[in-house]
């Protein structure tokens, strides 16, 4: 699979990654067994970056890929931290940051951490000098090898990205979220800064599999946070409302319906092939579904007429609702 640079990590990652979230158990549940061999799946296909955060089944994301490096090597893990505590400027200190990192370290079993991204922090804290010079010290301590910033919305993406010593920035990307085209990753490109592409398929509605009638788990973020209950709405469908989600998904599916490739595949190829991006990190629940996605890094250049009827749909359909929110 074709590896890129993630940003000023300067490490090679593969241009398909994997999200890790499913594997904390926070989409339904997922065996430990099931999870490794996702993982396992994942790096036979090719996949040499995984993408996890402490919150994610409260630490069992993480320990679950620890115990995996532990027999393998040359894979690049980014953890995320901040969402364990209140989100408000002053958890996010130096002591907690250790605190959090020490923990990471522990669960993935290691001395360094490759890559820590605050997960979604508040703008203040992303606009705050004292944040970096707390993760600079980290950086220092050797804890942390990088940091990123995982973000909500493109504004907080261009502050983080004018920072001096942030590695990557993490954002929603895919054919229903394109604002990131317009100005973020122009400006990650020029700073020479990574873009991780999370929520790749909308939360799934991209692959293609789910109609008006599909029903989700009660423990599934899917079910529980349609209104932005438990966290940002944008993290779940990308914002936008299960039907219009579910239209457009068809739209898109026949879209690619002459294509060689799944609609999921497609969808995550659309990403791979915009300027600026370094990984793009889909999740799965099953070793089928990593290897499926993992192909997606093969798949090559779009055809125009795709990547026209992605910028038709999100016109149509999105544009006016959620362009100007994230």
């Amino acid at each position: 699979m074709e590896q890129r640079t993630l940003g000023r990590t300067g490490r090679q990652v593969s241009v398909v990654g994997l999200g890790t979230w499913q594997l904390g158990a926070d989409w339904g549940d997922v065996s430990e067994a099931d999870a490794l061999a996702v993982l396992e799946a994942s790096v036979e296909a090719g996949v040499t970056v995984f993408d996890t955060a402490d919150v994610y089944g409260d630490g069992r994301s993480e320990q679950v890929i620890g115990t995996f490096l532990k027999s393998h090597d040359g894979i690049t893990v980014a953890t995320k931290m901040g969402r364990r505590v209140d989100q408000v400027p002053d958890n996010y200190v130096l002591d907690n940051f250790r605190a959090w990192t020490d923990r990471s370290r522990r669960n993935l079993g290691v001395d360094t951490l490759d890559l820590v991204q605050l997960h979604c922090p508040p703008s203040a804290v992303i606009d705050a000098d004292a944040t970096y010079d707390a993760l600079d010290t980290l950086v220092a301590d050797g804890a942390i090898a990088a940091y990123g910033v995982s973000v909500e919305t493109a504004d907080q993406a261009l502050a983080a990205i004018a920072r001096p010593h942030v590695a990557s920035v993490q954002i929603i990307l895919n054919a229903f979220r394109l604002k990131p085209l317009d100005a973020v990753l122009p400006a990650a490109r020029e700073a020479g800064v990574g873009i991780i592409a999370r929520v790749p398929l909308a939360s799934g509605l991209l692959s293609g599999k789910y109609d008006a009638s599909t029903t989700f788990a009660p423990d599934d973020h899917r079910t529980y946070n349609r209104d932005g209950s438990a966290f940002d709405v944008g993290e779940t469908f990308s914002g936008v409302d299960y039907e219009t989600g579910v239209r457009s998904a068809q739209e898109f599916t026949a879209l690619v319906s002459d294509l060689d490739v799944t609609p999921a595949q497609a969808a995550i190829a659309w990403i791979v092939q915009q300027l600026g991006v370094s990984t793009v990190i889909p999740g799965a629940r099953n070793a089928e579904q990593a290897r499926a996605n993992a192909a997606a890094g093969e798949v090559g250049a779009l055809p125009d007429a795709v990547l026209e009827g992605v910028t038709r749909i999100y016109d149509t359909y999105f544009r006016d609702a959620i362009h100007g929110r994230w």
